[in-house]
């Protein structure tokens, strides 16, 4: 995946603002934006196309954008990045007290904003000196680090940007247990406390993709109390 072709969702109830912020989207290359203009609007696009990133305003005629902000993070982990005139200290902390991956206040400079979504964007899909080369086998199943995909039986499954991270730390040290902590500062950037059971559920979601038996792991084993590790060999 470039990062040029990641699928970027606007939700901005302001038309004319958002047509502008697409725009500038656009003049700098990426060329897939999608736009809505209410949570309900913004939602459907959410859940249909799976972008790679979504720009959220706080205010919209329908709700909020915390509140939506939820609703996505419970389907997925994908980078978030508040864009509202509330400027208040507490809602610019409140958002990312949520775990949005930035906030900025309307007006904003053009260059600011494409420089901090090409950063989101980089930092959750390109991380530097974390890209495998090549691709992993597992069960039959062809899993692409560049592409952030896995291929099975004629079938392709995207991996989230958390889910990618997670396997490019395991595969790294493959065969040797991987702490808690070392995968929550992969992905987080911070230590395991308060990430208990977020990471449970992305590595029950990446074994989703990967296993066989997802209850029945061959490949992302449980080092128990300590972390995980990437199997070198199938257990069964």
């Amino acid at each position: 995946m470039n990062l040029y072709d990641c699928k970027i969702l606007l939700v901005d109830d302001n038309t004319e603002l958002a047509e502008m912020t697409k725009g500038i989207l656009q003049k700098h290359g990426y060329g897939t934006v999608f736009t809505a203009e209410n949570c309900g609007e913004g939602m459907k696009l959410f859940l249909e196309e799976s972008p790679d990133l979504v720009i959220l305003d706080v205010m919209l005629p329908d709700g909020d954008g915390f509140t939506l902000f939820r609703k996505m993070r419970e389907d997925s982990m994908i980078p978030i990045l508040f864009l509202s005139a509330k400027d208040e200290d507490n809602d610019r902390l409140f958002g990312l007290g949520l775990g949005a991956d930035d906030y900025i206040t309307k007006p904003f400079l053009p260059e600011e904003l494409v420089l901090r979504v090409g950063a989101i964007l980089k930092r959750s899909y390109f991380r530097q000196g974390n890209r495998e080369e090549g691709q992993l086998c597992l069960s039959g199943r062809k899993i692409s680090f560049e592409n952030a995909t896995v291929e099975y039986r004629g079938q392709t499954t995207t991996l989230t940007a958390k889910e990618l991270l997670l396997l490019k730390k395991l595969a790294a040290n493959r065969g040797n247990i991987v702490t808690f902590d070392a995968l929550c500062q992969a992905v987080w950037n911070d230590n395991y406390y308060g990430y208990e059971n977020s990471l449970m559920v992305h590595i029950r979601h990446l074994r989703e993709k990967i296993e066989n038996d997802p209850s029945h792991p061959e490949w992302i084993l449980t080092a128990r109390g300590i972390g995980y590790r990437l199997a070198k060999e199938s257990v069964s």
